[in-house]
This record gives C-alpha cells, sequence and structure tokens, in this order.
C-alpha cells in the first residue's frame, strides 16, 4: 500500500486527505480551506502550505488544478487568478512546501481515480468521464489510457459561450432551475459530446451526480451511463494515484 497526500484544488476551496493508492480508501480526515483572494500563485501557495503543515507527511504530492496542465505549468486560468497562466505549479508548489509535487488537470484526476479503482474498472472503448459542477469537467480515456486536458465544458453553446454556461450546475442555479427542467441542456451537452467522440461510456462524477435520479429520465443520449464512485472526493484520490504511479515510472 502507497499512502500518499492528494490535493484538489478549487475556485472556492482547497482539500486534500492522505490517500491508500491501491483502494482509494481515505487514511485521514479531509480538510479544507477556502482559495484565497486574489488567488494569485504566491497567495495559493501559501495556502497550500498552510493545508500540506496539518498533515504528519513528507512525501511526494499529488495535486489536481483546475486549468489546463502540461508537464506541470498552467496553460489557462480556468476559474482561478489569470496570473497563474503559464506558470509552472509544480515548482510553485514545491517551493512553498519543500515537497515533490505531481501535477495535473483537476477532471483528468478525477477521471484516472474512477478508471483505476472506480466505477470505471474493465470498462473498454471510448470512455469520458464527466465532473458535474459549477461548470463541466471531462476526462477522455481510450482503453484505460488517459487523452489529457480535453475540455469539452468549453466546447460552444447554443449561443456561442462554453457550454457548461448553459448545462452546468451553476447555470441550474442562476436560472432557478427544477433538476426535470436542468435535466435536458445536460443532456444536450452529453448528445454534443456523442457526436463528437463516439464514446462507449459515460461515467457522471462531481456533487451532481448524487442527485442523478433527479434527472436521469431527461437523459436520452444513446451510450452506457454509470454513476462515478468516488464523486467529491475523485480529484484528490485522482491526484494522489497519479503521483505514485509518475514516480513509479
Amino acid at each position: 500500500m502507497a499512502t500518499i497526500l492528494g490535493i484538489d484544488v478549487g475556485g472556492s476551496g482547497i482539500k486534500a486527505a492522505l490517500v491508500d493508492t491501491d483502494t482509494g480508501e481515505l487514511l485521514s480526515d479531509r480538510h479544507r480551506l477556502e482559495t484565497p483572494e486574489p488567488s494569485t500563485p504566491k497567495n495559493l501557495a501559501t495556502t497550500v502550505r498552510q493545508l500540506v503543515a496539518e498533515f504528519d507527511y513528507a512525501g511526494d504530492v499529488g495535486c489536481c488544478f483546475p486549468t489546463v496542465v502540461i508537464d506541470g505549468k498552467a496553460k489557462t486560468a480556468g476559474n482561478i487568478d489569470e496570473t497563474w497562466r503559464n506558470t509552472q505549479v509544480d515548482a510553485k508548489f514545491e517551493d512553498a512546501t519543500g515537497l515533490p509535487f505531481v501535477v495535473l488537470n483537476d477532471a483528468d484526476a478525477a477521471g484516472i481515480a474512477e478508471m483505476q479503482l472506480g466505477a470505471g474498472v474493465r470498462l473498454e472503448g471510448m470512455v469520458i468521464t464527466i465532473t458535474i459542477g459549477t461548470g463541466l469537467g471531462s476526462g477522455v480515456f481510450y482503453n484505460g489510457r488517459l487523452i489529457p486536458n480535453i475540455e469539452l465544458g468549453r466546447m460552444p453553446g447554443k449561443d456561442g459561450a462554453p457550454i457548461e454556461f448553459y448545462a452546468g450546475n451553476r447555470a441550474r442555479k442562476v436560472n432557478n432551475l427544477s433538476w426535470e427542467e436542468w435535466g435536458p441542456r445536460f443532456n444536450y451537452f452529453l448528445e454534443r459530446v456523442a457526436r463528437v467522440f463516439s464514446p462507449d461510456h459515460f461515467i457522471l462524477g462531481g456533487g451532481v451526480s448524487k442527485k442523478f435520479e433527479l434527472y436521469e429520465d431527461a437523459i436520452k443520449v444513446p451510450t452506457a451511463i454509470h454513476v462515478a464512485r468516488f464523486r467529491n472526493d475523485a480529484g484528490i484520490i485522482g491526484a494522489a494515484v497519479a503521483a505514485v504511479r509518475r514516480t513509479q515510472d
């Protein structure tokens, strides 16, 4: 068993826990700190250092981050401060904590957790994990292999704006939609994805996956649907799994 500290950096909060990377079990309480405002590299690195200090831990850290991440560098800004664009995230957090970091996109991390240890185990072909939260995150896998940084929630929607502005959970709340009213919007998103990727399976995760029975009848896309196992802990778990596997390569 490998025990790795996993960190999930979000636009509103930063969560962390120790993870058994063989099973996905959290081996500690999950700690959470508010994402600082503004969420600049300096402020966020300070918060990550404070969060790491809450654990008696020295070792590799897996961290998922809400941007496109290539070789540990943020290539977009997402739901955090614009100054993160083109910042080397792993080096920033390593300097702040003194620990080695493996950093990857947050939706990719959630997908890794499900594919390696959760609802995606033994699923073959094209599998797309969707994290339904404020927006819509996505992880794309072909025969178990991750195709990183594919942000399907950023596809143009009906009005040309990113489709997650129409079909994400923030849109449901802002427009005061019932689950029955919101369901067709999310189905529209899935239909767009299915038309382009022809997936064999969708895995639905994130906080909204807990409410699946409330909008299930609106989902008409002809693709097998699975509800994620790890839900809001998937980012923490997937980041930890990515860290231990990166260090073993």
